[in-house]
C-alpha cells in the first residue's frame, strides 16, 4: 500500500475567537473573514483556521481579490472576484485577481484546506464571498459617512463610488482609503447576521462580464508552472520505471550521461512519502540536456510486487471480491432487497465495466524548487496545496511550515493535480545540487506515471413487481480507492455497517434519487488495484463510473418492464422521503433535455436513436442536477456516430451565463470522450499507453452538435465543471440500445462490442 505524510483536517471550528478585520494599512483596505455562516451544513472548517485575506482594495481605488482555489481555465478567480464586487458595490474594471499561496490563511473556508475538486468551489465559498464583499461595503460606508459628514443610512454606493444623493457629496472607494477612515470590525456574528442582496437585486451576479484573466493569458503575461524561471536553476528530466508502482532502483550506470554536455549529476529518488518508487531525475544545465542524459542513462530495476500485473487481473480479482459476502463495506443499507428479490416478478442482473482513465493535461506535470536557507520554495501549479506542501516536505526532509508554494495558473488539471509527485523530483534534485531546479515531465512520464481514473467493476442487480414498479437494487462497486490512498481520515465516510470508513468518492452517485424501497450499495476496495495502479480524482470522480452502471440498469429494467426508460424515471423521481426536493430537481431537468431534444416526438430513420440519463453528480450533499438527451445512430458494423448531445443542467444561482455554458459543453464533451475513445491498459505492472497516438481523447473531427438548457432558479449555486461528465455515457449507451438493440455495459463503447451485442 501506498503511504503519504498524513495533514489531518479536524471535523470541528472554534469561531469564538475569530473576527472580521478591516483596517487601513500601508497597502491600502484589507478584508478578510474567518467565521463562516452555515459551516455545519457541508464540512466543518477545522479549528486551525487563522484570519484570511480575501481582497485588498488599494489607495488607487483597485481591488485585488486573492483566489484560493486552482484556476485551470475554469475561470474560478474571476468567478470569485465577481461574487464580491456584487456585494461590495465595485465597478467591474477596478476588479483583479491573485492566487493564493499555501499559507494556511487562505484555507478554504468550509473544507479548512486549500483543494479545489468536485465542483465544489462556487457552491461552498459564494456565502463567504458574498459576507465578505458585504462586510466590506459596510466598513467603507461607515467610513465615507465619517469623511462627508453624513449619515451612514443615508449613502448609495455604485461602481465604486459611495455617494449622498442629498447633499451631492461623494467618494470613491480610493477616496475613503486614503483617508482612513474604513475601521468597522465583523464578529462572526456581525457577519452571520448580514443581510445579503435577494436574486432580485444583482446587479452583476448573472451577467457575463468579460472575464479577468483572459487578458493576461492572450498576451503571455500569465505565468504557468512550465514558464518559472530563476537565475541559475538547473533542469530536470526524469526516469521512470517500466512498472507504474512498486519498482525500485537497483544500479544506475551514468557513464553515457557524463558525456552529454551540461549533466550535472543524476539523483536516484528515495521517496519517503511514498508517492513515486524506481525513480530517478536527471539534472543538467538545459531541458535538452536533461532528456539526452536521461536516455543515456543505463539503469537496472528490481520489478517489485506489481511487475506481473494486468488489466486482466485487475478485473478478475475485481470479480472475485465480489462474489465474497463478507468484502467490502454498505454505504446504503435500505430495506433488504435479497428478500424483495425472492418475490420480484422479475429480477435482472448486469455487470457494468469502466477501464483505466488518464487525465493527460496540455500542460505536463512540472515543478520548480528553490531552497532559500531553511526554506523550500515550490513554483508549480496545483490543486491541493495544503496536501501539496506536506508532501514537498517530506521530501525535503523538512517541516511542512518551512514550504512556500507559489501558486501558478495552470494548463490545465481536472484532478490530476491533486497530486504532487513532480514535486518530488525537483526538490530531491535541488537539495542534491545546491540550486534551484525545475523538473518538466515528457508526455511519456506524463501517461505512465498518471494517478489515474481507476478499472471498475460493478454488479447490479434489481427486482420489479407485477406492476413493472422497480422494488430492490443491490450495487457492488469494486476498485481502487483514490481518497483513501491520499492518507487524510477526514476525507474517508463511516460505513453504515459500522465496519470501518470507506471511500465515498469511489460510490458517490450510487446513492441516488430515486424512490426504491430496498436499495443496498457495497463498497468493495480492490486492493491489487490500488497498489498497482495508485488512483487519483479524474473529472467527475466516482459518479464518472457508478451513474453509468445505475442509468444503463435504470433503462433495462424499463425496457424489461415495457415502459419508456424517461417516464419510468420520472416515476421513480416521486420526492418521496430522503429524496424529496433533489427528486424534484432533477425530474425538471430531464424534462427540460426531453423537450430541448424533442424526445418522444420525432419519428427517427432507422439506424437511428435516443437515449436519456439523468444524474445528480457529484455528491448528495453537494448534488448538481443535470440531464442528457444523446441521439446516436448506429451502423451495421457496429460504428457509432452521436449526433447530439442535449443536456439540461439546474445551476441554481449563475454566476457568468457564458462561463456555465462552457463548463458545461465542455464536461459534456469529456464524457463523451470517456464514453466512446478513451482506454489505457495495464501489461507487466506498466501502462501501455504512451502519448496521444495510442491513448486517443475525442478528436475535432468527432464533435457531435451539443444543446445546453441552464435552470437558474436562484437556489444556491451548484458546480458545473463536472456532472455533465457523467450523464453521457449512460445516454449514449440508452440510445445505443435504442437504435441498434445492443447493450453495451463496458466503456469506452466499441464497433466490435456493439456489433457482437446487434448479433446477441
Amino acid at each position: 500500500m501506498n503511504k503519504h505524510v498524513k495533514n489531518t483536517i479536524p471535523e470541528t471550528s472554534d469561531l469564538s475567537r475569530r473576527s472580521f478585520l478591516v483596517g487601513t494599512a500601508a497597502t491600502g483596505l484589507v478584508l478578510g473573514y474567518t467565521g463562516v455562516p452555515g459551516i455545519g451544513e457541508a464540512l466543518a472548517a477545522p479549528s486551525n483556521f487563522e484570519p484570511s485575506v480575501w481582497y485588498a482594495i488599494s489607495p488607487d481605488g483597485l481591488v485585488t481579490v486573492t483566489c484560493g482555489k486552482a484556476d485551470m481555465g475554469q475561470h474560478i478567480a474571476s468567478t470569485m472576484a465577481q461574487i464580491v464586487a456584487e456585494e461590495l458595490g465595485a465597478k467591474w474594471s477596478d476588479m483583479r485577481v491573485a492566487l493564493a499561496s499555501n499559507d494556511p490563511k487562505f484555507n478554504d473556508p468550509v473544507l479548512g484546506a486549500q483543494i479545489t475538486g468536485g465542483s465544489w468551489s462556487t457552491m461552498m465559498n459564494f456565502d463567504a464571498m458574498s459576507r465578505a464583499g458585504a462586510a466590506g461595503r459596510m466598513a467603507l460606508t461607515e467610513g465615507a459617512a465619517a469623511a462627508m459628514g453624513v449619515p451612514a443610512s443615508e449613502l448609495v454606493v455604485r461602481e465604486s463610488v459611495i455617494a449622498h444623493p442629498k447633499s451631492k457629496k461623494q467618494m470613491s472607494f480610493a477616496d475613503v482609503v486614503k483617508s482612513g477612515k474604513a475601521t468597522k470590525t465583523f464578529t462572526p456574528d456581525d457577519l452571520k447576521a448580514i443581510k445579503l442582496k435577494t436574486p432580485d437585486q444583482y446587479t452583476m451576479i448573472g451577467v457575463s462580464v468579460p472575464q479577468l484573466d483572459i487578458p493576461s493569458k492572450t498576451n503571455g503575461t500569465a505565468k504557468y508552472g512550465i514558464d518559472v524561471m530563476i537565475p541559475g536553476m538547473a533542469y530536470g528530466a526524469v526516469v521512470t520505471p517500466p512498472v507504474r508502482f512498486g519498482a525500485t532502483v537497483k544500479s544506475v550506470d551514468d557513464s553515457g550521461a557524463k558525456k552529454v554536455p551540461g549533466f550535472i549529476k543524476a539523483v536516484t529518488l528515495d521517496d519517503k512519502t511514498g508517492t513515486t518508487s524506481g525513480w530517478v531525475v536527471v539534472v543538467a544545465s538545459t531541458y535538452a540536456n536533461a532528456k539526452k542524459a536521461a536516455a543515456a542513462l543505463k539503469i537496472a530495476y528490481d520489478g517489485g510486487p506489481n511487475a506481473k500485473v494486468s488489466s486482466q487481473s485487475l478485473l478478475d480479482e475485481a470479480m472475485r471480491l465480489q462474489k465474497l459476502e463478507d468484502s467490502g463495506q454498505f454505504f446504503v443499507k435500505d430495506g433488504d432487497p435479497n428478500a424483495a428479490f425472492g418475490s420480484a416478478a422479475k429480477v435482472l442482473e448486469a455487470e457494468y465495466t469502466t477501464s483505466i482513465n488518464i487525465h493527460a493535461p496540455m500542460e505536463p506535470m512540472n515543478a520548480t524548487a528553490e531552497f532559500k536557507g531553511d526554506i523550500l520554495h515550490i513554483y508549480s501549479g496545483n490543486q491541493f496545496a495544503t496536501r501539496s506542501g506536506a508532501i514537498a516536505a517530506g521530501a525535503a526532509g523538512i517541516d511542512p511550515k518551512f514550504v512556500v508554494m507559489h501558486q501558478m495558473w495552470l494548463g490545465g488539471g481536472f484532478g490530476r493535480r491533486l497530486d504532487a509527485d513532480m514535486m518530488i523530483p525537483a526538490v530531491q534534485a535541488a537539495k542534491a545540487i545546491g540550486k534551484p531546479v525545475k523538473v518538466i515531465y515528457t508526455r511519456e512520464n506524463d501517461m505512465t506515471m498518471d494517478f489515474s481514473r481507476p478499472l471498475t467493476y460493478q454488479k447490479v442487480k434489481a427486482g420489479v413487481d407485477g406492476d413493472g414498479k422497480l422494488v430492490a437494487l443491490s450495487h457492488d462497486v469494486v476498485s481502487a480507492w483514490p481518497t483513501q490512498r491520499w492518507g487524510i481520515p477526514d476525507f474517508l465516510t463511516p460505513s453504515v455497517d459500522k465496519k470501518g470508513p470507506l471511500d465515498s468518492f469511489t460510490v458517490n452517485g450510487a446513492d441516488f434519487f430515486y424512490t426504491v424501497p430496498n436499495h443496498h450499495v457495497r463498497a468493495i476496495k480492490n486492493e491489487m488495484a490500488h497498489n498497482a495502479t495508485p488512483s487519483g480524482q479524474l473529472r467527475s470522480v466516482a459518479p464518472g463510473w457508478t451513474f453509468w452502471a445505475v442509468e444503463s440498469m435504470i433503462d433495462e429494467i424499463a425496457v424489461a418492464a415495457g415502459k419508456d426508460p424517461a417516464q419510468f424515471r420520472i416515476a421513480l423521481l416521486d420526492g418521496k422521503g430522503k429524496n424529496d426536493g433533489g427528486a424534484q430537481r432533477l425530474r425538471n431537468t430531464l424534462l427540460a433535455a426531453m423537450g430541448l431534444s424533442g424526445y418522444g416526438t420525432k419519428q427517427l430513420p432507422k439506424g437511428e436513436g435516443m437515449g436519456v440519463a439523468c444524474v445528480s453528480s457529484q455528491e448528495r450533499a453537494t448534488a448538481s442536477w443535470t440531464a442528457c438527451v444523446a441521439h446516436v445512430a448506429v451502423a451495421p458494423s457496429g460504428e457509432v456516430t452521436v449526433k447530439k448531445l442535449t443536456v439540461a443542467t439546474d445551476v441554481g444561482t449563475q454566476v457568468h451565463p457564458d462561463n456555465i455554458r462552457a463548463q458545461v459543453e465542455g464536461a459534456a464533451l469529456w464524457g463523451l470522450s470517456l464514453a466512446m475513445y478513451e482506454k489505457a491498459t495495464l501489461k507487466d505492472g506498466g501502462i501501455e499507453q504512451t502519448n496521444f497516438d495510442s491513448y486517443t481523447p475525442l478528436r475535432m473531427s468527432q464533435m457531435p452538435e451539443v444543446a445546453i438548457a441552464v435552470i437558474a432558479n436562484g437556489e444556491k449555486a451548484t458546480g458545473v465543471g463536472e456532472p455533465a461528465v457523467t450523464v453521457i455515457a449512460p445516454a449514449i449507451g440508452n440510445a445505443i440500445f435504442n437504435a441498434s438493440g445492443a447493450r453495451v455495459r463496458a466503456l469506452p463503447i466499441t464497433a466490435e462490442a456493439v456489433k457482437a451485442g446487434m448479433k446477441a
